[in-house]
């Protein structure tokens, strides 16, 4: 009798064959072919049948190539240690066509020798997007099979988000549900977490500690869930927030109330032996998605990099974390992506940019420009604000259309799609060459090895995404 993934496997015309619990890869070369192709299509499109055999197949065949779901959390400790430094780790959301965007992420990669490398998807996107965890994590390893990469994945749940207003009406419901979201993440196999509490930071106390403390007191419970959850081998990059970005600038003051209470708080939770943070988000001047001015351009990012540059300097120095993390830098001018290696910081996020590539493509078919437009235009008016125009209002909602023409933005001809893709890559390279990532794939080698996890050995969890439109890049 035939197994569900059968039709599947033989999409690779024996190159792959079902051993045990996982697969045998008789011919690597194989997976670099159209056959992969098809195999993600099924995991995004195909039947529910086919979905989870395609999903199945693609962490297996992952699994078995030594391209596993992993965290970076050793590479963070040793940077906090002093042991290794030089770089700033992208953390790059994918959010559109994202098989053709992952896989100019790993053709650069391969090119830099670049393997300091995070993936991620915020709370808000999974919900816009329509990319599920599970779905997130099979595209993305059937794009570094697609391109040959062979080092693991450092996939990220970005801004696991509390939103204030829904915690002020019921704070137990709220944590509940960026907890559950968690879940899920993890039990696809993203093994790195950006914990967001920063919006329960209160200004209107006077003390910074009682100004932080439901940020750290949260932060600290919810980094205890995750180390229930995470699978046996594998320890979770955890990373928290002391500023909401977009809001006033981080103080190193903030940081040691932030951190003294988090310590404080995870000692007194189970038997005290939890593993904390690697990582701390601050501000510094940016915002999500950058200031949109009346005729669609970005406003100029003040950043303050001496901020910046304290900020990573005490949390390695004074707590051992690899160092700050900068949210909303994508927007930023080509000219100040080298600063951020040169002050040590950590980690940036980037996000909006790279779906400003897709949409302001001059080879994307203007008919289904318009038809986003038109759509937006119909559904999206909650993300009119009053004075807005025309372009403040589009490139501000634009992200919404993104899940409702997800299948057409991935039926683009081919031509199409490799022009956009072209643009990406020489973007990512970019970026990775700024950063000075290059040649970070031996560090990954040296430091990170994941176990071996078959998927049925997996906790599937699945839970609705409340969509934020304050929670994403």
């Amino acid at each position: 009798m035939s197994k569900p993934a059968d039709h599947l496997t033989a999409l690779f015309e024996g190159a792959v064959r079902r051993r045990g619990p996982g697969v045998e890869i008789v011919d690597p070369q194989k997976l670099q072919s159209p056959a992969m192709d098809g195999l993600v299509r099924a995991a995004v499109f195909g039947s529910e049948a086919d979905r989870e055999a395609a999903r199945w197949l693609l962490w297996e065949l992952g699994q078995a190539s030594g391209v596993r779901p992993a965290s970076i959390h050793d590479i963070y400790l040793a940077r906090g240690r002093g042991e290794c430094g030089g770089f700033t780790v992208p953390a790059i959301n994918v959010r559109m066509m994202s098989y053709d965007t992952a896989r100019a992420v790993f053709r650069a990669a391969i090119g830099r020798k670049a393997g300091t490398i995070l993936l991620e998807i915020a709370r808000s996107e999974i919900a816009y997007t329509d990319q599920r965890p599970a779905e997130y994590v099979a595209v993305l390893i059937g794009a570094a099979l697609r391109e040959g990469y062979d080092l693991p994945l450092f996939i990220q749940g970005d801004h696991c988000q509390v939103n204030q207003k829904k915690y002020a009406a019921d704070p137990a419901n709220e944590v509940g549900e960026v907890k559950k979201l968690i879940l899920e993440e993890v039990g696809a196999g993203f093994y790195n977490i950006d914990v967001d509490t920063s919006t329960l930071v209160d200004l209107s106390h006077e003390t910074l500690p009682e100004q932080q403390r439901l940020n750290y007191e949260h932060a600290a419970e919810i980094t205890a869930t995750i180390r229930e959850a995470e699978p046996s081998g594998v320890t979770v990059s955890v990373g928290a927030e002391i500023g909401e970005v977009g809001m006033k600038n981080s103080t190193v003051l903030e940081l040691h109330a932030f951190m003294t209470g988090y310590h404080k708080a995870l000692a007194g939770l189970g038997d005290g032996s939890y593993v904390g943070i690697s990582k701390i988000s601050v501000q510094t001047g940016t915002s999500h998605g950058g200031i949109v001015l009346p005729d669609g351009s970005i406003a100029e990012v003040k950043l303050d990099l001496e901020a910046l540059e304290s900020l990573s300097q005490v949390a390695r120095d004074s707590y051992g974390l690899a160092g700050a993390v900068q949210h909303g830098a994508s927007t930023l001018p080509s000219n100040a992506f080298g600063n951020f290696s040169r002050i040590e910081t950590a980690e940036i996020h980037l996000a909006t940019n790279f779906q400003n590539i897709v949409y302001d493509h001059p080879a994307l078919p203007s008919e289904l420009r318009n038809r986003v437009l038109a759509w937006l235009d119909e559904n999206a008016l909650g993300d009119r604000k009053e004075g807005d125009t025309e372009e403040q209002f589009h490139y501000r909602a634009r992200k919404r259309a993104i899940g409702q023409f997800k299948r057409e933005f991935w039926d683009l001809d081919p031509t199409v799609r490799d022009a956009i893709a072209g643009d990406l890559e020489q973007t990512f390279d970019f970026l990775f060459e700024q950063l000075g990532i290059g040649e970070t794939d031996a560090l990954v080698r040296r430091l990170v090895d994941p176990p071996l996890l078959h998927h049925r050995d997996l906790t599937t969890v699945t839970v609705s995404a409340v969509d934020d439109p304050d929670a994403g890049e």
